[in-house]
């Protein structure tokens, strides 16, 4: 499925997602493999079959196998780390909240070490899903490694819109996915 096919299953009413995704499937402000990552990243960690199957036709040939291996283990990584740092963040302020984040994490991600793309590729990855799965503390780890490396607050803001864009586009397809055996039990 292309992204076009994509585009033209969003209803009416979603027509911004539309020009979202044409505008930001060009975006400059990353390179080609820092975009097509971040589509694919965004994409699974939305979860929505439709929806990454047309991302990753539209944007999987922009990747070399090992960058498109480095976007799946952001987004398989990130799914874990995302829960397991929301929980030790949002706990700070309850009553044993410092203990959480005293205590090692104890989950194996070893393949962070290593994801088959340059470091900072993988680092806006692992935002652009953290930004889909809402974890604020991955989401300030990723963002100052991001700075630290050298990218702009705007290539940042590119990864994070390419993020809110492909979440919504599932979202809303599978909401209409959802909607269509009552509408057509209503007509």
């Amino acid at each position: 499925m292309s992204l076009d096919i994509l585009k033209d299953r969003l209803p009416d009413y979603a027509r911004d997602l539309k020009l979202n995704l044409s505008s930001l499937a060009s975006e400059q402000l990353l390179t080609p493999q820092q975009r097509a990552g971040s589509f694919i990243a965004a994409a699974l960690a939305a979860g929505h079959t439709s929806t990454t199957q047309a991302v990753v036709d539209a944007f999987g040939g922009e990747l070399s196998p090992e960058a498109l291996n480095g976007a799946k283990i952001a987004a398989s990584l990130m799914a874990m780390n995302n829960i397991y740092y929301r929980f030790v963040h949002l706990m700070h302020d309850g009553e044993h909240g410092g203990d959480y984040a005293t205590l090692p994490a104890k989950l194996r991600m070893t393949a962070m070490a290593k994801p088959g793309v340059d470091k900072v590729d993988f680092e806006l990855w692992s935002l652009v899903v953290s930004a889909v799965n809402g974890c604020g503390m991955c989401l300030e780890s990723h963002e100052k490694v991001l700075r630290e490396h050298g990218l702009s607050a705007e290539q940042i803001q590119a990864g994070v819109r390419i993020a809110a864009t492909v979440h919504a586009v599932a979202r809303t397809l599978a909401a209409e996915e959802a909607l269509t055996p009552s509408l057509a039990k209503a007509a």
